[in-house]
C-alpha cells in the first residue's frame, strides 16, 4: 500500500495515524492549525472508544489522564432524576472504563503515540484535484503537494468532502452551545457522574474531568444575536445551585461558543483514492456524546482495512460497509434526541419528563449496549 495522507490532525486523524503506524504503513498528516494549543473543553469517551484504545495499546495512558465516569443522568432543572445509564455493570463485560477527559490531555496522549509521524502544520486545504497520475492538494498558503491516497479527517466543514460530494448538506439544529472548564473541587454527590439538566428550551450538562475540574456545556434554543458573551447565569438562574457554582468558577474569556449542526447522512464516503472519516463523513450533534467516539471507531476500521485489503477501493468499501450503519444510527438518533431534550414548550416539556421517567430501564440499557458494542 502506498503512503497515506491524512487531512486533519484532530482526534480522528491522529487515531488513524496511530493505527497505520502500528500496521507498518507510511503516513503523513496535514493540519490547518499553526500549533496544537489548549482546547478549553472536555470530552466524554464512551466504552466503544475505550475498547479501540485498548486494542491500540494506549488505553492505560488515556485512563491515567482522565476521570472515571460510571453514570450518565438526565435530570430536571432541579436535579430530579429522569433516567440513568449505569456503566458499572458493563465494565467487567467489556474490560474497559468510561472516562471524561480534557481534550488537550487526550490530544497530548495521541501525539505521544504518533511520534515519528510527519505532521505538516499551518496547512489549510483549499482544493483537491484527482488526476490520472494521483491526487493534487492545494493549500490556502499557495503551496501544493501530491498524494496517492488521501483521507479527509478535516471535520464537519470538510474541504475534502466538498471536493468529493459538493451536494452534501449540513443541518442546523437551531441550538447554540457554550462550553467551559470550571476550576473547583468536585462535590461528592456528582463524583463519577455526567449529569444533564433539562429545562424549557435549555439544558446544562457537567462532568468531572479531574479532582479539581468540571467540564460543562450549556445549550439554548438559537436566537439572533447569541454569542459567547451571553449572560448564562441569568439564563440558568432557575436551575439547581450547582449550575451557578460551575459557571462562576469558569474564566469567562475561556468559554467557547458554537452553533450545533450535523451532516445529513451521505450515501458514499469515498471516491477513487480519497475517503472521508470522522466528522467529515458522519458529523453528529453531541446529544449522545458519540462524535469523537465514532471517529475513533472509524479510525481503527479504516486503518486495518487499508492494511488487510489488496486494493484501496476494496479497503474503502470494507470500511464503509462496517461503519456506515452504526454511524448513521448515531447521527439520526442524536438528532431526534436533541429535539426532545431541547423542547421549548412548557406543557410539552412536562409530558416529555413524564414519558422519559416512565421509560423502562431495559430500553435505556438496550441503547447503551448498541453504542458500546463493536461489530469489528
Amino acid at each position: 500500500m502506498k503512503k497515506i495522507t491524512i487531512i486533519g490532525g484532530g482526534i480522528g486523524g491522529l487515531t488513524l495515524a496511530i493505527v497505520l503506524k502500528q500496521n507498518g504503513m507510511e503516513v503523513e498528516i496535514y493540519e490547518q492549525a499553526e500549533a496544537f494549543k489548549k482546547a478549553g473543553s472536555g470530552i466524554n469517551l464512551a466504552m466503544n472508544a475505550m475498547q479501540v484504545f485498548k486494542r491500540l495499546g494506549i488505553y492505560d495512558d488515556v485512563v491515567s489522564a482522565a476521570y472515571h465516569t460510571t453514570k450518565m443522568n438526565a435530570r430536571t432543572k432541579s436535579l430530579d432524576l429522569l433516567i440513568r445509564a449505569d456503566f458499572k455493570k458493563y465494565e467487567d463485560e467489556f474490560k474497559v472504563k468510561q472516562v471524561a477527559i480534557d481534550r488537550t490531555s487526550l490530544h497530548k496522549v495521541l501525539l505521544q503515540h504518533a511520534e515519528g509521524i510527519t505532521i505538516h502544520m499551518n496547512k489549510t486545504i483549499r482544493e483537491i484535484v484527482e488526476s490520472g497520475n494521483g491526487i493534487e492538494l492545494y493549500f490556502e498558503d499557495g503551496s501544493k503537494s501530491e498524494a496517492s491516497v488521501v483521507i479527509g479527517a478535516d471535520g464537519i466543514h470538510s474541504k475534502v468532502r466538498a471536493s468529493l460530494f459538493p451536494e452534501s448538506k449540513l443541518r442546523d439544529a437551531k441550538q447554540a452551545c457554550w462550553r467551559g472548564i470550571a476550576k473547583m473541587d468536585i462535590p461528592k454527590a456528582f463524583s463519577g457522574e455526567l449529569n444533564e439538566l433539562w429545562g424549557v428550551g435549555k439544558r446544562f450538562g457537567f462532568v468531572p474531568i479531574s479532582d479539581q475540574e468540571i467540564y460543562w456545556f450549556a445549550v439554548l434554543t438559537k436566537q439572533k444575536g447569541r454569542s459567547r458573551g451571553e449572560d448564562l447565569k441569568t439564563e440558568f438562574e432557575h436551575f439547581a445551585p450547582i449550575v451557578q457554582t460551575v459557571i462562576s468558577n469558569t474564566t469567562p474569556e475561556e468559554i467557547l461558543f458554537n452553533e450545533i449542526w450535523d451532516l445529513k447522512p451521505i450515501p458514499q464516503w469515498y471516491r477513487g483514492n480519497v475517503c472521508l472519516m470522522g466528522d467529515a463523513a458522519h458529523a453528529t450533534t453531541p446529544n449522545l456524546g458519540q462524535g469523537a467516539c465514532q471517529a475513533i471507531e472509524s479510525a481503527l476500521v479504516l486503518g486495518n482495512a487499508l492494511k488487510e485489503e489488496q486494493s484501496v477501493t476494496a479497503a474503502f468499501e470494507k470500511y464503509q460497509g462496517i461503519r456506515k450503519e452504526k454511524a448513521n444510527y448515531v447521527t439520526n438518533t442524536s438528532w431526534r434526541f436533541g429535539k426532545i431534550a431541547q423542547c421549548d414548550k412548557s406543557m410539552m416539556c412536562n409530558i416529555r419528563n413524564m414519558l422519559i421517567k416512565a421509560t423502562p430501564q431495559s430500553m435505556s440499557e438496550k441503547q447503551s449496549r448498541r453504542l458500546i458494542e463493536l461489530n469489528f
